[in-house]
């Protein structure tokens, strides 16, 4: 279960607590390497691989969840529907393959791919490769036929050359307190966002800094059965409760709070991040239903299945963003 050191640094560092305070010498010295690293692939002593097709980055800056892979699923589809070839790149953490690229087939388990190129292939239809090479597995989805590219997570990743930068932000936790590893949540300092193409706050933004970004929102889909079968709509729900909840996402608390406002009674259950799960994690001795997210639904599947549900959720950008990137598509 989610607990240990690194949940309560992660806690503390978008709390901005004090005492973070001693590790702002590593910090300092974190930036000097993030900007030396930069600087080379600006300057060109470090190359960066240029598809023969658009690429399009969806990433964060920040540590934990942010929404991001449910952005590259609505991305996907909407390329799809405006006549593009998509297909997804990921590094695919939290799986292992025995050699890379990896073309995420119908069988491939989450243990191979990572959870979340798993439940991105299950929820677009699209081509889905893994590799942290991420130039290597570019090249394998062109062998796929495709014509534009996203790669989710992919911001950091400077070997592969990008037409757009998409940053996704939590509206809950913003950017903590502003500071880089491991003095704060931030893989690169907070200026990094004024160099991206767009910026998409998942949520009413905390912090009035991101007021005047793109705003998105993630709205519960339908449930389905975790061993398989149609979906469900939202409302009724297909189970009686109160039901025990499961989530071992980068911010359990957002799907308990969906819970909440769907007005399901529920007991909390938060794992670390990309958790594997087991058996025992779904046993309860009272024998009452269990729900998960998409997420952590593909790592359950050979798992006890019996009144087990998942909640399918579907990002929902806002009008002025979808304007936006279709301005920006029809320019690349």
């Amino acid at each position: 279960m989610s607990g240990g050191f690194g949940e309560r640094w992660l806690e503390a560092a978008y709390a901005g607590a004090a005492w973070l305070w001693p590790l702002r010498p590593l910090e300092a010295l974190y930036r000097r390497l993030i900007a030396r690293r930069t600087r080379a692939y600006a300057e060109g002593r470090r190359q960066a691989w240029r598809a023969p097709v658009p690429v399009i980055v969806v990433g964060n800056i920040t540590l934990g969840g942010t929404g991001k892979s449910p952005l590259v699923a609505w991305l996907a589809r909407h390329l799809d529907e405006a006549g593009w070839r998509p297909g997804i790149l990921s590094r695919g953490y939290g799986g292992r393959a025995d050699r890379y690229p990896l073309r995420v087939e119908a069988d491939t388990p989450a243990s191979a791919c990572g959870d979340e190129p798993r439940m991105l292939a299950d929820q677009t239809g699209v081509p889905v490769v893994v590799d942290p090479d991420r130039p290597r597995g570019a090249r394998r989805l062109l062998e796929e036929g495709c014509d534009i590219l996203l790669a989710d997570d992919g911001l950091q990743h400077l070997p592969l050359g990008r037409d757009l930068e998409l940053v996704v932000v939590d509206g809950h936790r913003g950017l903590g307190n502003r500071r880089c590893l491991p003095a704060g949540p931030l893989r690169e300092p907070a200026e990094r966002l004024d160099s991206v193409d767009a910026v998409v706050v998942n949520g009413a933004p905390r912090d009035q800094r991101l007021d005047d970004h793109y705003r998105m929102t993630l709205t519960p889909a339908g449930w389905r059965p975790l061993g398989g079968g149609e979906r469900r709509a939202v409302a009724p729900a297909p189970f009686v409760e109160p039901v025990h909840a499961l989530a071992g996402i980068g911010r359990p608390a957002r799907f308990f709070e969906t819970l909440e406002g769907l007005g399901i009674a529920h007991w909390t259950h938060p794992f670390a991040d990309h958790h594997r799960f087991t058996a025992d994690d779904l046993a309860f001795a009272d024998g009452r239903p269990r729900v998960m997210t998409a997420k952590d639904a593909v790592k359950c599947r050979d798992l006890p299945a019996d009144d087990a549900w998942v909640l399918e959720v579907e990002a929902v950008p806002d009008p002025d963003f979808v304007a936006w990137l279709d301005a920006r598509l029809a320019a690349l």
